[in-house]
């Protein structure tokens, strides 16, 4: 005869398993949260109907084809460097991170989820985004897997920007330099305006900006008119580089 044993045998669950429920408890947070949703869906779709639908850019070809991979990069920014960098700079703020990195999970493995998540939700970004693009008139010439590749290395340099201001600053700190680099980085980084209508001394400077890089990348991709753009992806992982190796020099978590 068969002898139930329920002896208490308590343990923490496998790697991947607590990993898993901490991107999904992220990626969950993210989009229930009426500011993150604002930021990282609602503000990309409209400024893609406004600047693809108004005549409010002068420039050769369509619209929407220069619209859309800028509004694609800035979605792209605004869930792995400032949806991050806000949400980490309160949570460090109010304990939460110094908690959850005394749990089994440890650190490493709450970035990890951290990580997924933003990926997650970027693929829900892209997915929404290139629907409303399409419905404007939208269509890409292909170049599907070197954006993709241009994508992985935006997030990675964002978040390792998001990661350092929101582990070095204050939260409210965060919150106001974050939201303030979103705003000037959509104004100058080539997302609707072209970097060529700015001055020629300030141009070289626009263009090794993350958000520059990416846009630029992606417009060339999905254009399909050219190969892959090794200068943007390189500047793109020189910030990813750069970005990570200061968040985890200096990221504090209390």
């Amino acid at each position: 005869m068969t002898t139930l044993d329920f002896t208490p045998a308590p343990g923490a669950a496998p790697l991947p398993r607590m990993v898993l429920a901490q991107a999904a408890a992220e990626a969950r947070g993210m989009l229930r949260n009426g500011e993150q949703l604002l930021l990282t869906m609602i503000i990309p779709i409209l400024v893609l109907v406004a600047f693809s639908s108004a005549p409010l850019l002068r420039i050769e070809g369509s619209r929407i084809d220069h619209v859309t991979p800028g509004v694609l990069a800035l979605a792209i920014m605004s869930t792995a460097f400032t949806g991050q960098a806000i949400a980490t700079g309160f949570e460090r703020r109010y304990g939460v991170l110094k908690r959850l990195g005394a749990t089994p999970l440890s650190r490493p493995g709450l970035m990890l989820g951290k990580t997924l998540a933003i990926i997650g939700v970027e693929v829900v970004q892209v997915v929404v985004i290139s629907a409303v693009a399409a419905g404007l008139g939208w269509r890409p010439g292909g170049g599907f897997a070197s954006a993709a590749l241009l994508v992985l290395l935006g997030t990675a340099a964002f978040s390792g920007l998001g990661l350092l201001m929101a582990g070095t600053l204050r939260a409210e700190a965060t919150l106001a330099a974050a939201n303030l680099v979103y705003l000037v980085l959509l104004g100058v980084g080539g997302v609707v305006f072209p970097v060529e209508r700015f001055p020629q001394g300030v141009q070289g400077v626009l263009e090794l900006l993350p958000i520059t890089a990416l846009s630029g990348g992606l417009r060339s991709v999905l254009s399909g008119a050219g190969g892959f753009p090794a200068a943007q992806a390189l500047i793109l992982l020189a910030w990813a580089v750069l970005g990570l190796a200061l968040a985890a020099r200096f990221f504090r978590w209390e």
